[in-house]
């Protein structure tokens, strides 16, 4: 356990933990708390002194062994606290005891609070926590580093009429003198201090429902209780599948799952003490969609692969957040097709996957794996990157490996490595082990340099296909950066199609013999893009095979981003986007076409808007024939929807007044399938007057499930009056929208295609307020919405503002932002060009 000198915020290794006692007294009525902590330490060498973290808490004092200490001196900087001890202290066991004070804050961070209003119209407060990545220093004096292990007894004292959960199990709840009970909890497994969970508030939660031995619950807010069902269902299945992937029993006493009405994240994997926000655990199946429905699962799936990978087996410092971030989104989705196949997850992770691909593609984009030095570097690493490029790769390596050889060697891994810390390579080198193959020269060139390749086919005037790689940058700039890319290749020839499979470096050519077509990555497992020189693309879909929806969905996306590349015309996007929706009907590729009219919309000239909107209309006609306004009994979620997608862009898009009138008409009915339901909301906000901004806001104020609060409160960013949009973005910063949303909601207004400049003057005016009251995390994601800002004067404004305010916690986050921005700004001038 080796202390890295060179790093300023990291802790010494002169004194480690093993063993910590900790006793909380918080007040919700004065947002304050109380401790107590004892820790079991081992002295590895003579020491004046002890190192710790400590932030926003007062360390009243304390004693190493029953002696006084000295002094106590505070780095505030680096988030640390020394504690002068009266005589030097020998290498063994010691025992030191601190008391302290704190804040129950508003930044969703630490020790924090969070607020909602029970059914009789009263605000109840509920005290939780959220230590990642470096927030536990802000509960209690700790070694706040993922490698410093240990083990955990926490001893809350709560009012009588209050609900306590911890990571432990409870085992004792005693009466104290003044009223209340002290609820003490089983000591946890050894873990690191960013997974220690610690909720009191008024609270309830079902039974627990047994699976393989491990209670699984339930807890939410007073009077939730009715919508609960689907997430224990979903959760419960989770967790037994996890145990049969990973061959290994849950590591834990019990597993809580606990809806609370602030958080700043979607989840976060506390051990045995899972927090979320409400819209991911507290679902009415019967008015939430299914893409709300299966994100819930996406996240109730990726937390409880946690259990096993990042808590039993954890990152030895916060570079390593990729690869546990990563491979939970991998097996979410695992996990979520096992659960649901009907809703066919692979294929939707092309949506996400895209979005990583759009970052990826930028000169500011960053390699997998960085150095990481300060809090504010690791709070840098979650983003799409981490998530969904991260995923996309151990993808890729497991379908090299073949899936079941690549779950044995995840096996192999956990098995060796169990409470215990690791770097990357270790996984590479038991995949190594387990497989014979070579999976960290595979997986290097991914993880340690930024962006991807672009596949080239070209054909020669013989026939004779060659595969080349080059970097791909919407920049267009030339860049040598070369990666081992495993290809595999569909080829039709006079004999029929065959598979050629390779590791493409330098180029190569295929060995068919004058093959009719080639299809590069047919399984979309591969993160690269691909594009056909000449004729191959025709070639492909004119004389190749019926592609599946995972293919055309590839070819929609890769000819778009070649596009904004300008490495295609923004007319033959359209003209191959008409040659798609021709005959297209799967949801995920309606999805992704959608999202590309939408851009293309939003940069139209106004002059030219009418005869895209006559475009959309006539690509949207086939597909919309199939599925039409009234449900089929008994018909796939999917093509529910379809249909939704499908009526917002016939509507918004497509400007179709007998979609607008009918979306109107659709929302006053209560009994539509909700999939079409939240359509109309966002095609009646999308058009609608300051009545329905009315009606839209009141239904936001009263709605009944988490998911339908959401659906109305993003409505209101799509009105196009500015004396509506004044009102909108006023209630992210009056308490009317919760933190937690409200950099959401800037970021919707932002992208507002009329109104974004109005949007972007607000936040530029409101620049310090909303960094006071927004958490931290959220405010380079609430910035992603400049990218819509799209005209040269409004760049060069946003530009100049962010040179004079950087974001520390996001920095290269924002300058992602600020070059999208830039790459959209030449696209639109492309668009006007090419649509007016």
């Amino acid at each position: 356990m080796a202390e890295d000198a060179s790093n300023p915020y990291r802790l010494p290794r002169t004194v480690v933990p093993r063993r910590y006692e900790l006793r909380l007294e918080p007040d919700l009525e004065e947002f304050s708390f109380a401790g107590a902590v004892s820790v079991d330490l081992e002295v590895l060498e003579p020491v004046g002194e002890i190192v710790l973290n400590a932030a926003e808490l007062e360390i009243a004092g304390g004693d190493l062994n029953e002696v006084a200490l000295a002094g106590i001196d505070y780095d505030e900087e680096h988030e640390r606290a020394v504690l002068r001890l009266g005589e030097p202290v020998s290498p063994g066991p010691a025992r030191l005891s601190l008391t302290f004070t704190g804040t129950l804050n508003d930044q969703l961070r630490g020790f924090y609070r969070s607020t909602f209003t029970d059914d009789d119209g009263d605000e109840r407060v509920i005290a939780t926590t959220q230590f990642e990545s470096t927030n536990a220093r802000r509960a209690f004096p700790c070694w706040d580093e993922p490698d410093l292990k240990a083990t955990f007894e926490v001893t809350l004292v709560v009012p009588d009429d209050l609900m306590a959960v911890s990571s432990g199990a409870e085992v004792d709840s005693e009466p104290t003198d003044d009223g209340r009970r002290a609820v003490k909890f089983a000591p946890t497994m050894e873990m690191s201090t960013y997974l220690l969970a610690f909720i009191v508030g008024p609270l309830e939660a079902t039974e627990p429902v047994d699976v393989n031995g491990t209670p699984l619950r339930v807890l939410h807010p007073v009077g939730k209780g009715h919508l609960t069902e689907f997430a224990l269902d979903a959760g419960a299945f989770c967790l037994d599948f996890f145990e049969d992937y990973f061959a290994i029993d849950y590591p834990g006493d019990k597993l809580d799952l606990v809806a609370i009405p602030d958080f700043a994240f979607g989840a976060m994997e506390n051990m045995g003490c899972v927090t979320f926000r409400e819209i991911l655990l507290l679902i009415d199946p019967d008015s939430s969609t299914q893409q709300e429905r299966q994100t819930a699962v996406d996240v109730i799936a990726h937390e409880l692969a946690h259990m096993w990978f990042g808590n039993l087996v954890t990152m030895k410092w916060w570079n390593g957040i990729w690869l546990k971030e990563a491979f939970a989104t991998f097996c979410e989705m695992l996990a979520v097709d096992a659960y649901r196949p009907d809703w066919k997850r692979w294929l939707a992770f092309g949506l996400s996957r895209a979005a990583a691909f759009d970052v990826d593609a930028l000169a500011a984009t960053r390699t997998i794996e960085y150095p990481v030095v300060s809090p504010a570097d690791a709070e840098g690493m979650y983003d799409l990157l981490t998530y969904e490029k991260g995923a996309a790769a151990v993808r890729m390596l497991e379908q090299y490996l073949g899936a079941d050889e690549f779950r044995d060697g995840v096996r192999h891994y956990l098995q060796r490595h169990s409470y215990a810390n690791t770097e990357t390579h270790d996984l590479w080198d038991a995949l190594s082990e387990s497989t014979g193959e070579p999976a960290r020269d595979v997986m290097d060139s991914w993880i340690f340099q930024g962006g991807h390749p672009v596949v080239t086919a070209s054909a020669d005037d013989s026939g004779i296909i060659t595969l080349s790689q080059s970097r791909f940058r919407y920049d267009g700039q030339p860049d040598d950066t070369r990666w081992q890319v495993p290809v595999v290749a569909a080829v039709g020839t006079d004999n029929g199609e065959h598979r050629e499979r390779l590791v493409l470096d330098n180029p190569v050519a295929l060995n068919a013999d004058k093959p009719s077509w080639v299809m590069v990555n047919p399984t979309a497992d591969g993160f690269y893009r691909v594009a056909y020189q000449g004729d191959l693309l025709d070639r492909l879909l004119e004389g190749g095979p019926e592609l599946d929806p995972l293919q055309r969905y590839v070819l929609v996306d890769d000819q778009w981003a070649l596009t904004v590349a300008n490495r295609m015309g923004v007319a033959d996007y359209m003209e191959f986007a008409e040659r798609i929706a021709a005959t297209e009907d799967d949801l995920a590729v309606w999805r992704r076409l959608a999202g590309t009219l939408g851009t293309l919309d939003h940069m139209a000239p106004n002059d030219g808007r009418a005869g895209l909107q006559a475009r959309v209309r006539a690509m949207v006609g086939p597909a919309w024939g199939g599925v039409g306004w009234e449900p089929a009994t008994g018909e796939n979620d999917r093509i529910g929807e379809l249909r939704g997608v499908l009526a917002r862009t016939r509507a918004v898009e497509g400007n179709d007044a007998e979609a607008i009138a009918r979306c109107r008409a659709l929302m006053a009915d209560e009994g539509i399938d909700p999939a079409l339901a939240a359509a109309a909301i966002a095609v009646v906000a999308a058009t609608g007057d300051e009545a329905d901004y009315e009606e839209i806001r009141r239904r936001y104020k009263s709605a009944p499930t988490p998911q339908l609060e959401l659906r109305y409160l993003m409505a209101l960013t799509s009105f196009d009056a500015p004396r509506l949009m004044d009102r909108t973005l006023a209630a992210t910063l009056d308490g009317t929208v919760r933190s937690q949303d409200a950099g959401f909601v800037l970021r919707g207004c932002l992208e507002n295609r009329g109104l974004g400049p109005q949007a972007w003057a607000f936040i530029a005016e409101h620049w310090d307020g909303i960094n006071q009251r927004l958490p931290s995390a959220i405010i380079p994601r609430m910035l992603g919405g400049i990218s819509a800002l799209s005209t040269p004067e409004l760049a060069a404004e946003v530009q100049d503002f962010l040179g004079g305010h950087p974001v520390a916690q996001g920095p290269l986050i924002v300058a992602q932002h600020l070059e999208r921005q830039q790459i959209n700004v030449h696209l639109r001038s492309r668009v006007q060009q090419g649509l007016g």
